[in-house]
């Protein structure tokens, strides 16, 4: 609104003095009135508010109550790792917490601490905390704007906005400009804003807004509001606890009232139902999720990753857009020189490094005031990237200017839109000027062509405004460069033209494979920047963004889009050009709405709310500002945009694990529900004891699922499909059917197994194997308690093998190396070691209630216990039958080309 009016309204509606600025009377009522200009502080919570945060989990409430249970059976040790997982979890999460007060914290960092202001006619540096609106501050280079400011006066005052408003080059301010319309941030000429840098000139301007009212300010409310949504991950854990809860009351309640029906021993039978219903619930899990994505953090530090939010990593594998930020991230934030118009022809840079071209480069480098020492580069963006041309082709300004002195300027102002600077040169003097082409070109009257000068021709205009628009087409910022011999004076007339140059932000070089490696990966990138269309839209049709105008909207163009209409309208839309931070919130909001899972890249201040709206918001942090690092979830430490491909596979990878680890542990608890269920409904005695099935969950739940959880996935063969349903649950493409399949499996070896010692002993004896004569052989303690072992056995065994089969259901346990997961077969064998120790050692055997077994016998059990492996292996067959035939017929056509289908998910 501001930028709309004039000086005098302004002047008069601020109640200002635009000469000798306010009095201290009226400042001192002013801070009273609107307050310090600083940014709000939240109230941090207290460490304990997200401590109790952390326990609002239904699967955290099970856990409570398993362990409960655990108590009430006397199994403490239970009970101690159930606690400390959840203390774990807890832990983990405050560590996670506060992300938007360190953001906050970060904005406060940005504000200028100090300010030249004029009161009274007397010029003081202040506080910036004290500026109130109505001050007369003024502006010099290399000091940072202390509030919103209306522009009063400027002198080739350049702003670098590019933090707040993604501009990837500094905006010339002109405080005679008068806005029309409602403006974008960086088309707001005669504004300036909190938290940018001035690079270059000078200005003064009436505070119009401070603190919270500033538009940094609001920044810092839209983070604030903003909140951390729950991962796909922790909404699917969370519907699974619902589930889980809901089964092991079901179980609890069922099992009790078969058990009075049948006039079974009601204590021992609720002890029973108790023990399974926690059986129903794997403890673990919640560890395991937890230990896995903290292993997964550490291998991603590996490919320049830092991750802030433990669960993001995980998200990462459903991502279907990512929203890049331009300036910084896929472009290298540093204008460069990249073609030239010299001598009538166009050349690349490297071609400049030659002697026939001294004249151009020599004159840009000498007619500017930027410098390159070492890593240090100071000056206007445009101005390095002529030194660093010159740099490339071997003419180093201090050298040139040792050979050359400067001996007078005319420095660049923006109604002449041109700079000369004169110097001496051999016992005489040589001048040049760069400005805009079109400019440049007015005065000149000679051109020179291969080292002569020659009058300038209707002809040579032609060509080079034909030269100019087209480098212009091509989004570059094109310079002309002209220069006067033997004068006395600086003249801006009858030059001799040289050539121009064209310069660009240029892309990251690995961002234009990366781009493809998305869209094999069926991710699409978009685009979103402060810059103007026509620049943005030529650097996406070149890295493969976008490749038609119709593709790419303005933020005024947002504005007229009703919210209800925007998913709709921007579906296809994959550049965005001169949008504000409003503006980048609500396009994130808008592609979540159609259920993409969307990742924000960016650097800037401006883009610190969209970042933490988005479901993974993506930091640089070479070049990043603190305020997008603490709204991010990731930080990419080599600022290097196809590193975060290599985070997307990593992600995928990791829920494939959590996914196998918990359909892992769902199939081998249902194993465990099934063996007790069956048997007590037909009327069997229990085949396991409370102690039986805690002691299996505490085998099973734990190594074997972290294995599974670690195991190494196949990234090429992750990245080359689409993107899960961020609503699919974690048992879809077959996840039922094998939690089903493997659950019955397990429960029918089980039984299979407490059924063998009737069997054999009614054999033994001559009679019939009916349920009568079974209830008498199980009626004796010791007969009860070897049938009782072999169940017990089989059981734990048949889940360890289980794990093994689940590390891929479309490939054999062969074909990819039995041996190359080491923590499998280390869980494998302590497994095993465990459940042999409690039929072999005395104490244990006590403990247990459970019997010696023979060689033989254990011979016996674990081929019994295998077969789930085995049936992972049968059920392959089909597989890789299609397989070869479908080999066979690309052989025929001369096709190459393979498929591993998974018979889960055809089921």
């Amino acid at each position: 609104m501001f930028e709309r009016k004039p000086i005098q309204e302004l002047t008069k509606d601020l109640r200002a003095n635009t000469s000798a600025g306010l009095t201290e009377v009226e400042a001192a009522a002013r801070l009273q009135e609107y307050g310090k200009n600083a940014l709000a502080e939240e109230k941090p919570k207290s460490s304990a508010q997200m401590f109790l945060e952390q326990l609002n989990e239904p699967l955290i409430f099970v856990l409570f109550v398993a362990a409960g249970v655990s108590m009430l059976l006397r199994e403490f040790g239970d009970t101690i790792i159930i606690m400390a997982v959840i203390l774990l979890n807890s832990i983990v999460g405050v560590i996670q917490e506060g992300k938007a007060q360190k953001a906050l914290d970060a904005l406060k960092k940005l504000t200028s601490p100090s300010a030249l202001v004029k009161r009274e006619g007397q010029t003081y540096e202040i506080p910036s905390e004290e500026l109130v609106p109505g001050d007369l501050v003024i502006l010099e280079a290399g000091r940072q704007i202390p509030a919103d400011l209306r522009l009063i006066s400027s002198a080739s005052l350049k702003i670098e906005e590019s933090a707040l408003t993604g501009e990837s080059h500094p905006i010339e301010k002109d405080s005679g400009f008068l806005a029309v319309k409602e403006l974008p941030l960086g088309d707001r000429r005669n504004m300036a804003y909190m938290s940018t840098n001035i690079v270059y000139g000078r200005g003064s301007g009436l505070v119009t807004a401070t603190g919270m009212h500033t538009e940094i300010g609001r920044i810092a409310g839209m983070i604030s509001r903003a909140h951390n949504e729950p991962t796909p991950l922790q909404k699917r854990l969370a519907d699974l606890g619902k589930l889980l809860s809901i089964v092991a009351v079901f179980l609890c309640v069922a099992l009790f009232g078969i058990a009075i029906l049948q006039h079974r021993n009601v204590f021992d039978m609720l002890l029973t139902a108790i023990s399974l219903a926690v059986a129903a619930v794997p403890e673990g899990l919640p560890a395991i999720v937890t230990i896995v994505l903290a292993l997964s953090v550490s291998r991603m530090v590996k490919v320049h990753t830092i991750v802030r939010r433990l669960p993001s990593v995980e998200t990462l594998g459903a991502v279907s857009i990512v929203c890049s930020d331009k300036t910084g991230t896929l472009t290298q934030n540093k204008m460069t020189v990249v073609r030239s118009f010299v001598n009538l022809e166009f050349h690349t840079t490297e071609e400049l490094d030659d002697e026939k071209y001294r004249y151009l480069v020599e004159g840009l480098v000498l007619c500017s005031d930027a410098t390159v020492e070492d890593s240090r580069r100071i000056g206007d963006p445009t101005e390095l990237a002529l030194v660093e041309l010159g740099i490339k082709c071997h003419k180093s300004k201090p050298v040139l200017e040792h050979r050359m002195p400067r001996i007078n300027e005319l420095p660049f102002d923006s109604s002449r839109k041109m700079m000369t600077t004169m110097h001496r040169s051999l016992g005489t003097t040589v001048s040049y000027t760069k400005g805009a082409p079109d400019v440049i070109l007015e005065r000149c009257t000679h051109i020179l062509l291969h080292g002569k000068t020659v009058p300038l021709t209707a002809g040579h205009r032609k060509e080079i405004l034909s030269a100019m628009n087209h480098m212009s087409a091509d989004a570059l910022r094109v310079l002309a460069l002209s220069m006067r011999r033997d004068s006395t004076s600086l003249v801006e007339k009858g030059m001799t033209f040289v050539g121009l140059v064209g310069m660009m932000d240029p892309v990251r070089p690995e961002v234009y494979g990366a781009v493809q490696q998305f869209r094999h990966a069926s991710v699409r990138t978009v685009m979103i920047t402060g810059d103007h269309v026509n620049t943005a839209y030529a650097i996406a049709r070149d890295i493969g963004i976008a490749d038609h105008p119709k593709q790419c909207i303005e933020g005024a163009e947002l504005d007229k889009i009703p919210e209800a209409e925007l998913p709709s309208k921007i579906k296809n839309i994959t550049v965005f050009a001169r949008v504000s931070s409003e503006h980048k919130v609500r396009i994130v909001k808008a592609f979540k709405s159609l259920g993409n899972i969307v990742a924000m890249t960016g650097d800037g201040v401006n883009d610190a709310p969209s970042l933490k709206t988005a479901d993974i918001g993506i930091a640089m942090g070479m070049n990043g500002t603190d305020v997008a690092k603490n709204a991010s979830d990731l930080i990419l430490t080599d600022d290097n945009f196809a590193t975060i491909e290599k985070a997307i596979s990593e992600g995928r990878g990791i829920y494939e694990n959590i996914k196998k680890s918990i359909l892992f542990l769902l199939s081998s608890n249902f194993g465990e529900i099934i063996t007790m269920f069956l048997s007590i409904l037909i009327g069997l005695p229990s085949p396991l004891k409370a102690s039986h099935i805690l002691w299996i969950n505490l085998i099973t739940d734990s190594l074997p699922a972290l294995a599974l959880g670690v195991d190494e996935n196949d990234k090429k063969l992750l990245m080359s499909r689409p993107p899960r349903n961020p609503k699919e649950n974690l048992f879809a493409h077959g996840g039922l059917f094998c939690t089903l399949f493997y659950g019955t499996l397990i429960a029918l070896i089980s039984l299979v197994a407490f059924m063998t010692i009737p069997y054999a002993y009614l054999q033994a004896n001559h009679a019939e194997f009916t349920m009568t004569n079974i209830m008498t052989v199980l009626a004796v303690p010791e007969l009860l308690a070897r049938a009782q072992t072999y169940a017990f056995t089989v059981l734990g065994l048949s889940q360890l093998f289980h794990a093994i089969g689940m590390r891929n259901v479309e490939e054999s346990v062969f074909k990819i190396g039995l041996f190359n997961n080491k923590l499998m077969i280390l869980s494998f064998v302590l497994g095993f070691l465990l459940q042999f120790s409690v039929t072999e050692i005395p104490t244990l055997v006590t403990m247990f209630g459970t019997a010696k077994l023979s060689h033989g016998e254990w011979g016996r059990l674990l081929c019994l216990a295998s077969l789930p492996l085995w049936a992972h292996e049968i059920m392959l067959i089909p597989t890789y039958l299609t397989v070869r035939k479908k080999h066979s017929a690309d052989d025929q056509n001369g096709s190459g080309e393979s498929h591993v289908g998974n018979l889960f998910s055809q089921n």
